[in-house]
This record gives C-alpha cells, structure tokens and sequence, in this order.
C-alpha cells in the first residue's frame, strides 16, 4: 500500500463529504505518484520533443510586408483586413500615480474576448487535467503547455480561415456538451500591453465516455506535475496557472 492509499483511508473516515474531497484533491496535490497515464518524466520528453520535431519557422518581417495586415494611412493602426483579431492602436497616459506623470505608447487592442478553458475528468480516483502542447510564435521555445482551449472569438468563428478549435463544446455559453462548470471568471490580460482587455477563464469536468479522442499534442496531467513544472523555466503556460490557482 502506497502513501496515498493510507492517506486516502485515512480521509475516508472523515464525516464532512466536502472537506474530505477537499483534502483527496490536496493529496493529489502533492504527491507525484497519482498520474494513470504518465510519469513527470514522460510528459517533459512528450513537450521536448514536439519542441524538437517542430518544423514552424519564424522569420521577421516589415510590417507593410506582412500578407493581410495594414497600416492606416492617417492614424498608424496596423489592422487586419477582416477586421477580426487585434489592433495596434495609439494611447496617451497623463495624471498617471506612477515613475513618470504620463506618456504614450501603443497598446494591442481587441474588440472581443477569449476563452481559456481546462478539462478536468477523474481518472482511477485522481482528477487529471487535459492540457495541450499548443505554439504560439512569440512564445520561448515555441510551444508551451497550455490550456486545453486557448482561442479568441474571432478563433471559434474561424475567421482565420481554419477549423473550429478542438474541445469548444464543452465551453459554450449555450448548446455545450455534457459537462459540469467548476470555476468561470473573468480575468484582465497585461493592462501594461492590452488594452481593456479580458478573457473568461474555465474549468470544467467532463466524463470520460463524453470525451472525444484527441491527437498526440494532448496529455493528461494531475495537479502536482503541473505545480512541480510551474518552478521550470519555459514549460507551463501562465494562463493554466491563471485558471487553477483557486483550487
């Protein structure tokens, strides 16, 4: 019998329903050994190696180069033609509190939201959440493990001209799967960058039988493989941290 195993029959005799699933999720917490799928070890060559086999390349670029992307002849925005993503906009800051009493500079600005959202599903009694090795092209090192949905409105709309992200029923507003809502807020982005900007934040559990299959740049991982990648350099994107500090 494993630590765990005591413990958990320790816990188990506790009459209070909601402070002994308090403190299965604690145990889970901190001990590495509750993962049904896959050792920290593992999970860090799954990252490193997708890291590896990349073939995205990033090559900088003038900004009238860029295909699609503008710039307003008389105020200087850059600006997508569809409209849809983000603008780079112009702000002026004065009766400023801070080092200096004002001073301009130009902010990302989108007109709507995004989501940012975890599955979280119970797996031979442990929970395990459903995170994915996602790029993004001013990430260091490219991919990050990030949440296992991280997309804009104007994502879930395809106005990129792709798919529909993967796992988006289960965070709609209306019509989502079968799924049952944990934590749902509204967070600011970097006010230092964006521009009153927000994302709602997501976690929600969902059945195994309910899950769709997903590809290989999915993993499950428990809550104390991720708490011990959080004190790596590079690995755990900032918005799971976002969504699962309250637990």
């Amino acid at each position: 019998m494993t630590a765990r195993d005591d413990l958990l029959q320790t816990i188990a005799q506790i009459d209070d329903p909601a402070a002994a699933a308090k403190l299965r999720e604690y145990v889970d917490l901190v001990l590495d050994d509750a993962n049904a799928f896959h050792t920290l070890d593992q999970l860090r060559t799954w990252i490193d190696d997708i890291r590896a086999s990349s073939p995205i390349r990033l090559t900088r670029k003038n900004i009238p180069e860029l295909r699609n992307w503008h710039v307003e002849p008389v105020t200087g925005e850059i600006y997508h033609e569809s409209g849809e993503f983000f603008r780079i906009i112009g702000v002026e800051i004065s009766n400023s509190a801070r080092e200096v009493a004002g001073w301009d500079q130009p902010f990302i600005y989108q007109k709507e939201a995004g989501i940012l959202g975890i599955v979280r599903t119970r797996f031979e009694g442990v929970w395990h959440y459903l995170l994915h090795a996602k790029a993004e092209p001013g990430n260091t090192l490219l991919y990050q493990i990030s949440p296992t949905l991280q997309a804009t409105y104007s994502n879930l709309k395809t106005a990129h001209g792709g798919r529909i992200p993967r796992f988006a029923e289960f965070f709609l507003e209306e019509g989502a799967a079968p799924r049952t809502v944990v934590y749902r807020q509204w967070l600011a982005e970097d006010g230092g960058r964006f521009y009153l900007k927000s994302n709602l934040n997501m976690l929600v559990e969902v059945d195994a039988d309910d899950l769709p299959e997903f590809p290989d740049e999915y993993r499950w991982f428990t809550l104390s493989q991720i708490k011990t990648l959080l004190t790596e350099d590079n690995y755990i994107n900032p918005h799971v941290r976002g969504i699962l500090c309250h637990l």
